[in-house]
């Protein structure tokens, strides 16, 4: 199965395009054929669905859905003229959320293309932010998320503290390869009480905040009853993503580098710098 799903990642991978401005882009008529539509007018349908949405999102539909004319062979020489679409990552994202959930393929291309445009978003915010304060900010989203993944993991049928252990080693596991919280706690060299959350670089975290959010949708969305069942889809979102970050071609969470200074250090220090700045801060003018 991870197999399979890493060929299918690849195949969104294989198709993108680069324009002569260095921006990504899909053909429709491409991702059709990834996504397994048979008919380009089902296919149309689900491409209509998205523009809607796209504009409902106050954005300019034809910024990322831009029409297209391709010329086709045809037998006895002939031609003829066929509609196409140059889409941006958003547009796909849009369609794989409005295709047919039955299909397989759909959940592996909503997965492909949230990571995408989530890591669009995070680059685009923190491009002008230090290292320091990427972690900073990833992992305050990881403690809200956390508390709401926490609520929905009770509300699904995890209880009691050993059920709860479960699960959140069933998502590490997911997306360390089969490493545990005390794989990890080992792995990079913490003391007893020092958490690995407190020790992951900012791309680390991100991919974990990912695994967070995820899950708490997935668990709120399919109403699960049972402390089993959540721990099973906790793993098998986590898997997803680094299924998704393989054929992606990017390091694994496991291999990336842990960093010197925790993110409690780091909040001493910054909190230390605002107390001594010379700057009075105005929180109530």
């Amino acid at each position: 199965m991870a197999k399979l799903e890493a060929k299918e990642y690849k195949s969104f991978e294989q198709t993108k395009q680069i324009d002569e401005n260095g921006a990504e882009f899909w053909y429709a008529r491409d991702l059709q054929e990834v996504l397994q539509y048979s008919q380009w007018r089902n296919f149309h349908k689900v491409i209509d669905s998205a523009m809607l949405a796209c504009k409902n999102s106050s954005f300019d539909v034809a910024d990322h859905f831009a029409d297209l004319s391709k010329t086709i062979k045809m037998p006895k020489s002939a031609e003829k003229q066929i509609v196409d679409y140059k889409l941006s990552r958003y547009a796909c994202y849009l369609i794989v959320q409005n295709g047919d959930p039955r299909k397989e393929i759909i959940a592996l291309g909503q997965t492909y293309f949230a990571i995408q445009t989530r890591r669009q978003e995070l680059a685009n915010t923190f491009n002008q932010l230090s290292e320091n304060n990427k972690r900073l900010v990833v992992r305050g989203n990881i403690k809200q998320w956390n508390q709401l993944l926490a609520e929905a993991a009770h509300n699904a049928g995890v209880i009691t503290d050993e059920e709860f252990a479960i699960f959140q080693n069933a998502g590490y596991m997911g997306l360390y390869g089969g490493l545990t919280v005390a794989d990890i706690h080992k792995k990079k060299g913490l003391k007893e009480k020092e958490r690995i959350l407190d020790f992951m670089g900012s791309t680390e975290l991100i991919a974990n905040l990912f695994r967070i959010s995820q899950t708490e949708e997935k668990l709120e969305l399919e109403q699960v009853s049972s402390a089993i069942e959540a721990s099973e889809i906790h793993y098998r979102i986590a898997e997803k993503i680094r299924n998704a970050m393989k054929a992606m071609g990017t390091t694994l969470p496991e291999n990336l580098p842990t960093p010197e200074k925790s993110i409690r250090t780091i909040e001493r220090e910054e909190i230390r710098k605002l107390r001594n700045s010379k700057k009075k801060l105005m929180l109530d003018e």
